[in-house]
């Protein structure tokens, strides 16, 4: 259990992803958590269509050039209070696509990013960490 985790939430959490540039690797796991195998929606944490209704937001991949006002523009969609997900190396570090002609940079240089799950691809153990990070987070700012 993440620190200071509570035994319950008061409400549910609801994600919107967005791939910001990724090879897809991490975008299957976020899939994977959803499948019944991890069945994250039994914890109340549901994937929304829109940037409008999300808790949290989940960005996969480095920010390319094409993305970067498309990811902002999201992020400033989303109501307060509001975390941000990084998910898997690449849109941690660049990884692999590090000093690529096409990228503004990590997300953390866009966006402020609130937690960071570390993998190429991380597994879905590791993303469902980082959400309840997150919801830690969202929990002690609306108290």
């Amino acid at each position: 259990m993440a620190k200071g985790l509570p035994k319950s939430f008061k409400k549910a959490l609801w994600v919107y992803h967005c791939n910001s540039g990724s090879c897809n690797g991490c975008d299957i796991e976020i899939i994977a958590a959803l499948c019944p195998r991890y069945d994250v929606e039994r914890f109340g944490i549901k994937l929304v269509g829109s940037p409008r209704h999300a808790d949290v937001l989940l960005v996969t991949g480095p920010v390319t050039r094409q993305m970067a006002d498309k990811v902002k523009r999201i992020y400033e969609q989303m109501p307060d209070p509001k975390a941000v997900i990084c998910i898997g190396n690449c849109g941690n570090t660049g990884d692999v696509f590090y000093e690529s002609y096409n990228l503004v940079g990590p997300v953390n240089k866009i966006l402020p990013v609130d937690v960071h799950a570390i993998g190429c691809p991380p597994r879905p153990e590791a993303i469902i960490y980082a959400v309840a990070q997150a919801w830690v987070k969202l929990e002690t700012l609306e108290a």
